[in-house]
């Protein structure tokens, strides 16, 4: 389900390379793509193999929540090597137990979510809702960071509903949605946000919906079929916005239009893609740094990625003490542009946003791991 969002990300990838022309220093960069299912065994297995056939130095990846606790526990096992998280937003992964080799310069998926329940209680009026999110460590986390902003702001969730990754068939989730709420949160992304919205459509589904950070990336909003109508209006936030008025991004949107063929790429960037681009970008960065040459167990390369700060083009990041990603969530909404085509649209954005929601660690911890039941809203 994640083939087209992997795809855009090695053009990201592909990007920041391009930008050194593939080398550092005068020395060539040779890179092999491991390709991998989403799933935390099959991601544990391709690495394996690119640092032990390969003979790779670092990996730039994953891309899915799991797949990365799972590379964060791989990562402990190969202390000499390094892994630069590329696209996963599981909270855990940097959070409980990090491991001192393991990056992300992305901020997870709770830090994407919040700034979301807060905007549309105050800004939509939509103050009671039922629950849609994808069932497993993303799909708690970024529902998450969603449920403590909204519930704190006066939101009331009356019910929540949970997917496995790759379900096909919506009817009886659809059909046990309450009618009686001012909105639903859709925390699916893929094929699976794809194809339930088209269900829910096809159902006649009108209620207010509120995207997932996933749920209105350009992998989705430029989906065919009725999943396009029922998308527009719905406010989702993420780690950008595709009109933000700001030089850097504009910059980089246009560089991305102009390396890869329209055909054959989004209208924008997804996320994936500058999420890939950046941790390349910070790679290349710490590379630079200590002259291109590695240390025998990479020690001088682990401290100048702990340094780097990036002027990323969706904006400034920094990482805290855990080597996990502190930066900016957007608020946008889905509209449609005068070419027919859908886009999100800047509306606010929250800055330095750290990954215990600007809470003390005692706070955040008393909530507990996200999961199916987390948060309490009783407890906010």
């Amino acid at each position: 389900m994640f083939t087209v969002p992997g795809t855009d990300g090695i053009r990201g990838f592909k990007m920041a390379l391009d930008e050194v022309g593939g080398e550092i220093n005068g020395k060539k960069i040779e890179w092999v793509l491991g390709p991998t299912d989403a799933t935390p065994d099959t991601a544990v297995r391709v690495a394996r193999k690119v640092i032990e056939q390969d003979q790779v130095d670092f990996i730039i990846g994953p891309l899915s929540g799991s797949e990365g606790i799972a590379l964060r526990d791989y990562a402990k096992t190969i202390p000499n090597k390094t892994i630069i998280n590329a696209a996963s937003g599981a909270l855990e992964t940097t959070y409980v137990d990090p491991a001192p080799n393991f990056f992300r310069y992305n901020l997870d998926g709770a830090q994407w979510g919040y700034g979301l329940g807060s905007y549309v209680v105050k800004e939509k009026g939509w103050k009671k809702i039922a629950t849609i999110a994808a069932d497993y460590s993303f799909g708690y986390t970024n529902f998450m960071g969603f449920a403590v902003d909204f519930c704190k702001a006066g939101g009331t969730i009356t019910e929540r509903f949970w997917l496995p990754l790759g379900s096909g068939d919506f009817a009886s989730i659809i059909a046990a949605l309450p009618d009686d709420v001012d909105a639903i949160y859709l925390g699916v992304g893929g094929t699976d946000a794809i194809n339930f919205l088209n269900q829910y459509q096809q159902a006649g589904g009108d209620t207010n919906l509120i995207g997932g950070t996933i749920m209105a990336d350009q992998t989705v909003l430029t989906a065919r079929g009725k999943a396009k109508e029922a998308l527009v209006g719905t406010p989702t936030s993420g780690p950008q916005a595709d009109d933000w008025d700001n030089e850097n991004w504009k910059k980089f949107v246009k560089k991305y239009q102009d390396s890869f063929p329209a055909a054959e790429r989004f209208p924008s960037p997804s996320l994936f893609a500058t999420n890939y681009y950046n941790a390349t970008k910070a790679a290349l960065m710490a590379l630079k740094a200590i002259d291109g040459k590695l240390d025998d167990n990479q020690t001088n390369f682990h401290k100048a990625l702990a340094a780097v700060e990036l002027d990323a083009p969706n904006g400034r990041i920094t990482l805290d003490e855990n080597r996990q990603a502190i930066g900016s969530s957007f608020i946008t909404e889905v509209v449609e542009g005068s070419d027919g085509k859908l886009h999100n649209t800047f509306k606010a954005k929250v800055d330095n946003i750290n990954q215990r929601l600007g809470m003390t660690k005692e706070q955040f911890d008393a909530l507990g791991r996200p999961s199916r039941t987390t948060p309490d809203c009783s407890k906010l």
